[in-house]
């Protein structure tokens, strides 16, 4: 493989690469018996994985930043819908 070839496609690699670890780590920690600790953990890998995915695999790096606060906007809307769903969950 050309060097240049290796310049490109080597961020896509390592990204794949902790994509794969950070499902270990989901697998694993589903595995065990951590009660909320692991559907914490669980969130968190899931938030550091679409995170890296956005970036990288749909260029979000690259996108201006108007794009980038209405897509934050967006994320933060849904959390903050998932976190008054958790809460009225919990106090019924």
């Amino acid at each position: 493989m050309s060097s240049k070839k290796a310049a490109l496609f080597g961020p896509y690699i390592l990204v794949w690469l902790a994509l794969l670890m950070l499902t270990g780590v989901t697998v694993t920690v589903a595995g065990m018996q951590l009660g909320n600790l692991s559907v914490l953990t669980a969130v968190f890998v899931a938030t550091i994985k679409s995170t890296l995915v956005l970036h990288y695999f749909m260029h979000l790096k690259d996108e201006s930043v108007v794009f980038k606060m209405m897509l934050g906007l967006a994320v933060f809307t849904i959390a903050a819908i998932m976190l008054l769903t958790f809460v009225d969950f919990s106090f019924r």
